[in-house]
């Protein structure tokens, strides 16, 4: 079992910065399994940024320049910078843990309001 706790969400103007963060516990831990996903409302939910196997990462083309995704891994903690926010930035976004015969496991998820 695996343990997500987000942190780091608020409210910011149009051009803003958010750093959010997702602490994993649990037995069994790989950055590389970890990754951030957003919701809007009457939206699905949709990929962010995550790591992949080997430590690569992948972006969703509407981020990319604007956020970036890292990890601390004595900290057991992936991070995710978020500059130049927009209104439609404006979600909750969950922290993913997806590892592959083990299961997959979402945090609570926090809440980034961006206002024009």
């Amino acid at each position: 079992q695996v343990q997500l706790v987000e942190s780091g969400g608020g409210a910011v103007q149009a051009g803003g910065s958010l750093r959010l963060s997702c602490v994993a516990s649990g037995s069994i831990f790989s950055i590389n399994r970890m990754g951030w996903y957003r919701q809007a409302p009457g939206n699905q939910r949709e990929l962010v940024a995550r790591f992949l196997t080997g430590g690569s990462t992948t972006y969703a083309d509407s981020v990319k320049g604007r956020f970036t995704i890292s990890g601390d891994v004595a900290k057991r903690t992936a991070y995710l910078q978020m500059s130049s926010l927009t209104p439609e930035d404006t979600a909750i976004y969950y922290c993913n843990y997806d590892h592959a015969g083990v299961g997959v496991f979402w945090g609570q998820g926090t809440q980034v309001t961006v206002s024009s």
